[in-house]
């Protein structure tokens, strides 16, 4: 039984994006099959969240206290690059405020989790990719609706407290509660964590299609539009956040690692609260950014991969 369940966890991670596109087409063609996820989206976040937290262990935020440096120079980047990134492309697409609300929720959103899997295949620092993720996520209940507020307010009414409650009840809840059970309960955690990869793929793929389907007539409309503005946003967060990291001196490893916890959003958080409080055209962006971070990804990972064997390098996944 375990190994048949190792099998459908390795299926449905490493073919992801595979199944974002499928239920995306399907959504975008038959939306009334995937309209109904639309009130669970919160519910599926959290489920995802959950899962995030049960990948979490004390030793990941003592690495905080080891590598203070580079976490806050990664967390600090990750809240400042990326939105003012978001706005400035708002504003060179003369995006309306009801699809441009969408691009700067998105940009104030913490790193995504598969940013630690990227950093892996990337032979980054996968430690201070986790603390990264788990830091900028922690402090999303009170930076995020901040940011958005500070950003967008001045043309679209945003409840500032109704944000905060909601990212706290479907974010740092469920990693907090994730980590307990981990921590305090480890054998039922090592029994249940071989199935968490693959709920969490799950709830994403059903959120992104939930989405599509919500907005597929606007989909249709500006989705290529919304395809360029989604490249650039994600390109010139790799690029910006490793240039930072190089910039104060952070070796390879480092570099690499904040580039890519930049680069890469919490799609599925920035799609669940555009539903929520704006519209579902505005989740758009966060839909095509799902797809895109994992492409993404895996062309940076291959990249230096690369360099690290033009350069000679010894394999570093043993230190990972």
């Amino acid at each position: 039984m375990r190994n048949f369940v190792e099998k459908i966890t390795d299926f449905l991670v490493k073919k992801i994006v595979l199944l974002v596109v499928l239920i995306s087409a399907l959504g975008l063609m038959h939306p009334d099959s995937l309209t109904w996820v639309g009130p669970y989206v919160s519910i599926l976040l959290g489920v995802a969240m959950f899962g995030m937290g049960m990948t979490l262990t004390v030793d990941d935020f003592k690495n905080v206290v080891r590598n203070p440096k580079a976490i806050f120079l990664g967390v600090l980047a990750q809240y400042v690059i990326m939105p003012m990134v978001a706005l400035a492309l708002v504003k060179v697409f003369a995006l309306p405020p009801e699809i441009g609300i969408g691009v700067i929720l998105l940009g104030a959103c913490p790193g995504g989790t598969s940013s630690n899997v990227i950093t892996y295949l990337a032979k980054g620092d996968v430690a201070l990719s986790v603390s990264m993720s788990t830091v900028s996520t922690l402090l999303a209940p009170l930076v995020t609706p901040m940011i958005t507020w500070l950003l967008a307010d001045a043309v679209i009414d945003i409840s500032l407290g109704a944000m905060m409650t909601s990212i706290f009840q479907m974010v740092v809840l469920p990693v907090i509660l994730g980590l307990a059970i981990h921590h305090f309960f480890g054998s039922f955690s090592e029994r249940v964590m071989p199935f968490m990869p693959a709920v969490s793929s799950v709830t994403i793929v059903l959120i992104i299609g939930g989405i599509v389907a919500l907005s597929s007539g606007k989909l249709l409309e500006i989705g290529p539009m919304m395809a360029a503005l989604v490249l650039l946003h994600n390109g010139f967060g790799l690029l910006l956040g490793y240039g930072l990291a190089a910039v104060f001196h952070l070796d390879s490893r480092q570099a690499r690692t904040v580039g890519i916890e930049v680069g890469v959003q919490n799609s599925g958080m920035a799609a669940t609260l555009t539903v929520m409080y704006f519209n579902p055209a505005a989740a758009i962006p966060a839909a095509i950014y799902s797809v895109w971070n994992v492409v993404s990804g895996a062309i940076v990972a291959n990249m230096f991969v690369k360099l690290d064997e033009k350069k000679g390098q010894p394999c570093l996944s043993e230190n990972i």
